[in-house]
């Protein structure tokens, strides 16, 4: 993908102002996104093939015109159960923080998440050993393969790899953040292309707590977005249906923590958060502002006494954060036809 220069500092994409705090580009030296291999993964994410019952693919989870997320709160599985948790956009995956996946990051790269779902017994409900008999056996894809690796050999490892590619490819950066961005210094210098409100939008977003602002980029870092690492957003004061991070590693401290996503396309894909409960931009704006808890893994708007932070924003603060916000959907990256449904269904 095209990156912007005001988002690489030496191959890295970098959190402004300083180069030196960064989020990694995580594709690993043995699998870098090609034409080849992102096509075949392409055709592999909109396949129903990939199902046990042939009625859902990786996309149907995941929409391109809603952030590669989906609308329902928690995502819908082959035979209709839902899932436990919801859909997570995949915009700019390729810059997760610590370059692990999922809301509980069990998967601890791209290529051992791309199956996971595939197996799941909810959500597609194949073996590996099935799937790959499948795509073996379609006709549509030796030509793909051969493309993508020099021969038709169908392995599960390929098929992690180009899945791997195409999630890599979708990349954002032609927001009208962006092109507001290339023409400033800094996050910080007022944009020429936006509102006034946008810009105010902004400036809280951006600006520490200390100078007025709310410091949103501490947990969605740089230009892509995305958070450094999991962590509590304060939903609850206790984790106890749900133990996010913790689940994985069993840590006590990762109780209650969470992936951070990458904001890119947030307008697009409600709703938010790993449980679906907000319906709304708006909805999640009022919890930042007066519904924050004292959760224990709770890190920036966390009180010395335990409890959490009450911004307290007002009327015209909320309509500028959400202002900023919706600068940040690519309509262009959203409607572009390589990331399209090659089926056309």
């Amino acid at each position: 993908p095209s990156i912007p220069s005001h988002a690489e500092f030496d191959g890295l994409v970098a959190t402004d102002p300083n180069p030196l705090d960064v989020i990694r580009d995580r594709s690993p030296a043995d699998n870098p996104v090609t034409d080849e291999g992102a096509t075949l993964g392409r055709v592999l994410f909109y396949d129903t093939l990939l199902s046990q019952n042939r009625t859902v693919s990786c996309a149907s989870c995941h929409r391109p015109e809603l952030g590669f997320s989906d609308d329902n709160v928690f995502s819908e599985g082959f035979d209709g159960r839902e899932t436990g948790r919801h859909s997570m956009g995949l915009t700019n995956a390729r810059y997760t923080g610590n370059g692990r996946y999922f809301w509980d990051e069990r998967a601890a790269t791209l290529e051992e998440q791309v199956l996971m779902p595939i197996q799941d017994e909810v959500e597609m409900g194949l073996t590996l050993d099935e799937l790959v008999d499948r795509v073996a056996a379609a006709e549509h894809y030796p030509v793909l393969f051969t493309a993508a690796f020099g021969d038709d050999e169908v392995t599960s490892e390929r098929i992690a790899f180009a899945l791997a590619q195409f999630v890599r490819s979708l990349v954002s950066f032609g927001a009208k953040y962006d092109e507001g961005r290339g023409q400033v210094g800094s996050v910080y210098d007022e944009f020429p292309n936006f509102t006034d409100a946008e810009n105010r939008g902004r400036d809280l977003f951006f600006e520490p707590l200390h100078f007025g602002g709310f410091d949103c980029g501490s947990c969605h870092h740089g230009e892509a977005f995305v958070g450094p690492v999991a962590t509590s957003n304060g939903l609850d004061a206790v984790s106890s249906d749900d133990l996010g991070v913790a689940e994985h590693s069993e840590l006590d401290d990762d109780i209650g923590r969470f992936r951070v996503p990458s904001l890119r396309n947030i307008a697009v894909r409600p709703p938010y958060m790993h449980d679906g409960r907000f319906a709304s931009l708006d909805e999640v704006i009022d919890h930042y502002s007066d519904g924050v808890q004292g959760h224990p893994a709770l890190t920036v708007y966390r009180l010395e006494d335990g409890s959490g932070l009450q911004l307290d924003m007002t009327g015209e603060q909320k309509a500028d954060l959400k202002a900023f916000l919706l600068t940040l959907t690519d309509d262009a990256m959203l409607a572009d036809e390589k990331f399209q449904d090659p089926f056309n269904r």
